[in-house]
Formats: structure tokens, C-alpha cells, sequence
């Protein structure tokens, strides 16, 4: 959407990590020259640190996992692991860590989805498949002073459920609730005012549900819906927010993200499910756990995906961490990624290639920072290209 590429530009120009959370295409396009061992798997395909946090499950338990899924499509489970190594080296550097502190953070990164992916290897599927890094399992992992701090956070972050947006986000007119307009951030467009393309939208995203799903989304009648822009990579498409009310005038609120060709697609080939599907397909075989309300739909042309607004989701403040803290959290996303990858790949091929020693985690390393110094001189080329420099 034209209208929206000056905001895109305007937070990829934050700095060396936000251009880089823009650029998966980019990434894509240079990881596509590197070597692979043609050993694939459901590949998240934007793994970077950033996309892990917390949220909570429909058993109301709260879990730390991937999410976000846009990429997803099956491809060498490498590229995964070179883009989250180099998330982790330009998040050090945001941090303004030095060069010693960063190269330790980034290896105890690989060194965690290289001996977890050990240990997965040696257990069945069925185990594989149920495993969860449960909140209270992933702070028991971090040191006292760092514990304190990610508690700290979860406290303030986890907060954010329907009845907050409902506080943060609408307004009541007339005794019904209206999303409130801030453009062009939020605002009311001549699509989402478009009774026969949100129809269409809501009876095809029903049909993706499961009977039982479908049956409680029933419960609850649609008031409002309007574009809200989110993220880096997602600034340009198809955005929304919904809001309905049940019965008893409990609020529940849908995102609903255009879902475009995965930038991998390219390189390994087109997605045999339609954008939208591709998406929720991919989350779901990667997730421990996915949203209660996770569906697809489509409408206009045009293909999308819903999931909740807010469920007691936790995002990481990079930007807070130093070189400990920074450590910590990279060794658990890194092992998080091992049980994505074991859930639809090979995991005793892909852990015997690696091997029981540090060179992989060398290696990954040493590519990380190169890569991260690209990064740092296109960062400068797109500041001059878009006259921000």
C-alpha cells in the first residue's frame, strides 16, 4: 500500500537491527548463494530474536515460543540459524556490547539449538512434538540478577488482554464500541467500511476453524474493524484490527495480516497452500501451542490470516539487555528453534552434521558477524537512498 511505504522506511531507519527485521527479502536473496546440506525443514523463515516471546496457550498456560510466522515455508533449516545468529550479533551491538561480549552471546545461541537438537535426537517423535518451554521452565534457566529483570517485564507486558485493548483502543459512541482512529497508524478505511469484503472475509476465516472454534465464535457479533499498522516487515500490507462483543458484552479482538508470498518461495520453490493457509499451516507445525482463534480467510482477491490482538503477549526489549542478559536469552530462542525444527525435520541427520564439538557454533558465529557488518553498510545505502542521512 503506497500510503504506507514513508512508515516503513521511517522504522527500518531506526537502526542497523529495525532495517534488518525489514529486510527478510534481502537476507533471502543472499542466503539463497550460501551452502546448504539440502536437509530441510518447516523453516520459520524470520527467525530473528526479536520474533520469540511469551503468550499463553487456550490451556491459559503461559509458554515462551516462536511467533511470527509471514516466511514460513519449508526450507533448509540453516537459514534459520544464520539469521537468528546475526539478530543476535546486531542486537549485541545496539546494546553497544563489545566485540568479545557479542561473539560469547551469539555462540551460546548456536551452542543451544546445536545440543539441544542432540538431545532431541534421542527421544521419540511423540516427545518431540509435545514438548514446551514453559514461562516458569525458561526463567528457572536464567541467572538470579537476570530473572528478576525478564520478571519484571513479564509482569508489566503479560497485562495485555482483551479488556486492555479495549481501554487503549476504543472509545464508546452511542453505546457501542469504535476502534479509535490515530492515522495513519489506525483509521477507518473505504476497505474496512466495505460490508460485502468483511462478510466475505468472516464466512471464508469460519470455514478454516474447527467446528468447536467456529461454534464460540458464534458467541460473538463483529462492532468494529479498522486498519492498524504493526510491526517492520508487515508495514505495507493488509493490516486490521477487529473488535466483537459476546453475548454478556465480553470484548475479543482479531488481527487480521494479509499473508503474501514467503520471501523464500523464490529459492525453494511456491508454497503448495495459499498464503494465508501457508502461514497458519507453518505456525502450527512449528508452535508448541497456537492461538485459540488461529485461522485463514480470503477476500477481495486477497489472502489473509487471523489470530487474537493481545493474549498475554511478552516481547523481549532488546535494547535493555546487556551482554548477560543478552547471552541468556539468545541460548533459550536458539533452543527454541532446535524443537521447531525437530518437529518437521530430521533431527538426528541435522544434530550428526553438527556434531558434538564448537565448530559449528564457530562457524555460525564467525558468518554472523560478517553478515552483520553487510547489514551495517546497507543500513548506510538505504539512509542515503531514502534521504534520511
Amino acid at each position: 500500500m503506497p500510503d504506507l511505504i514513508p512508515i516503513r522506511q521511517e522504522r527500518m531507519a531506526k537502526n542497523p537491527f529495525s532495517y534488518f527485521r525489514g529486510g527478510a527479502a534481502i537476507m533471502a536473496n543472499d542466503l539463497a548463494t550460501t551452502p546448504i546440506t539440502g536437509l530441510k525443514v518447516q523453516a520459520c523463515g524470520d527467525a530473528h530474536i526479536g520474533n520469540f516471546g511469551g503468550f499463553a496457550t487456550p490451556e491459559r498456560r503461559f509458554i515462551f515460543d516462536l511467533n511470527d510466522f509471514d516466511e514460513t515455508l519449508p526450507g533448509p533449516w540453516e537459514w534459520d540459524v544464520k539469521r537468528l545468529a546475526t539478530s543476535v550479533v546486531l542486537a549485541a551491538r545496539l546494546g553497544n556490547q563489545d566485540k568479545s561480549m557479542t561473539e560469547a552471546a551469539v555462540k551460546s545461541c548456536v551452542n543451544g539449538y546445536r545440543t539441544h537438537l542432540q538431545e532431541l535426537s534421542h527421544i521419540g517423535f511423540l516427545e518431540v512434538f509435545l514438548e514446551r518451554f514453559e514461562m516458569e521452565q525458561v526463567l528457572n534457566e536464567l541467572s538470579p540478577e537476570v530473572r528478576i529483570n525478564t520478571e519484571k517485564v513479564i509482569d508489566k507486558q503479560a497485562k495485555r488482554d482483551h479488556s486492555h485493548a479495549l481501554r487503549r483502543l476504543t472509545t464508546e459512541v452511542n453505546g457501542r464500541w469504535r476502534i479509535l482512529d490515530d492515522p495513519p497508524l489506525v483509521e477507518h478505511t473505504r476497505e474496512t467500511r466495505s460490508i460485502s469484503l468483511i462478510t466475505a472475509l468472516y464466512h471464508s476465516y469460519r470455514s478454516s476453524l474447527a467446528p468447536n472454534i467456529a461454534r464460540l465464535l458464534d458467541h460473538y457479533r463483529l462492532v468494529d474493524i479498522a486498519r492498524r499498522v504493526v510491526g517492520v516487515g508487515s508495514v505495507g500490507t493488509r493490516c486490521w484490527v477487529a473488535v466483537l462483543a459476546g453475548s454478556e458484552g465480553e470484548p475479543l479482538f482479531l488481527q487480521v495480516k494479509e499473508a503474501m508470498e514467503s520471501v523464500l518461495e523464490p529459492y525453494v520453490g511456491p508454497s503448495q497452500f495459499k498464503p494465508g493457509e501457508r502461514v497458519v499451516t507453518g505456525q502450527r507445525l512449528l508452535q508448541s501451542a497456537s492461538d485459540l482463534f488461529l485461522g485463514w480467510g480470503e477476500a477481495g482477491g486477497r489472502s489473509f490470516y487471523v489470530r487474537q490482538l493481545w493474549d498475554r503477549k511478552v516481547s523481549p526489549d532488546l535494547e535493555a539487555f546487556d551482554h548477560k542478559a543478552l547471552g541468556e536469552y539468545a541460548r533459550i530462542c536458539g533452543k527454541v528453534l532446535a524443537r521447531a525444527h525437530a518437529r518437521t525435520g530430521d533431527a538426528a541427520y541435522i544434530s550428526g552434521y553438527l556434531g558434538s564439538s564448537e565448530t559449528f557454533d564457530a562457524s555460525i558465529s564467525n558468518f554472523a558477524h560478517e553478515y552483520s557488518n553487510q547489514v551495517e553498510i546497507d543500513f548506510q545505502n538505504f539512509l542515503k537512498a531514502t534521504d534520511r542521512k
